[in-house]
């Protein structure tokens, strides 16, 4: 009777012993939480933006985030002299794009008095705004448009630079659009693109 009764208890315990440690065998085998993206990483607008060439195409937010706008920039040409003005630090830098609404609504750039919109970055790194020496002076017909795009629709716009030749050769376009993404396009140190001949002639006007 005494052994039955120690056989019994002793199997009353091991029952008891394992149950309490498959709790621990079972946390033990799970596999470990994946982790979770940084909100840095989940988003595709934190990744650079990389850097684009004369011609090349960007799908930029317009103004106050409504519709999309395509900007091309076209044609770069480098003056002295335009609309019967002449440059203030040496060069002026003309550089005309093409604008396309990609939706369904109306899309514009945005202004600069918002702090977007359009910057030239020379190659030491300076950000030199739209407004700088006597560029706001220049003028043409073809490329003065201002009004949003109206969807299907495209517009020819241009932007001007006033500039050290420093400043000037080797630079950078940026545009800063409505969700504050900027978009670079490497610009070329000479006359270039298909209508340099048609910006020439505007500006000598």
């Amino acid at each position: 009777m005494r052994t039955r009764a120690a056989a019994a208890t002793a199997a009353l315990l091991l029952a008891a012993l394992t149950a309490c440690g498959g709790g621990d065998d079972d946390d033990s085998t799970k596999p470990a939480a994946a982790p979770t993206p940084s909100a840095s990483e989940a988003s595709p607008s934190a990744e650079p933006e990389k850097t684009l060439g004369l011609g090349d195409p960007a799908r930029t937010t317009g103004d106050g985030g409504t519709g999309v706008l395509q900007i091309t920039p076209d044609t770069i040409v480098f003056t002295k002299t335009a609309s019967g003005e002449t440059a203030a630090n040496g060069v002026f830098v003309v550089v005309t794009m093409k604008d396309k609404a990609m939706t369904a609504v109306a899309a514009d750039e945005v202004p600069p008095i918002t702090g977007g919109g359009w910057k030239w970055m020379a190659p030491d790194g300076e950000m030199i705004a739209f407004d700088s020496g006597n560029s706001s002076s220049v003028t043409m017909d073809k490329y003065d448009n201002a009004d949003p795009v109206q969807p299907g629709g495209y517009q020819w716009r241009a932007q001007v630079f006033d500039l050290t030749p420093a400043q000037a050769k080797g630079g950078t376009l940026i545009y800063i659009d409505g969700e504050e993404k900027a978009f670079r396009w490497k610009m070329p140190a000479a006359d270039s693109g298909p209508s340099v001949a048609e910006v020439k002639k505007q500006l000598a006007s």
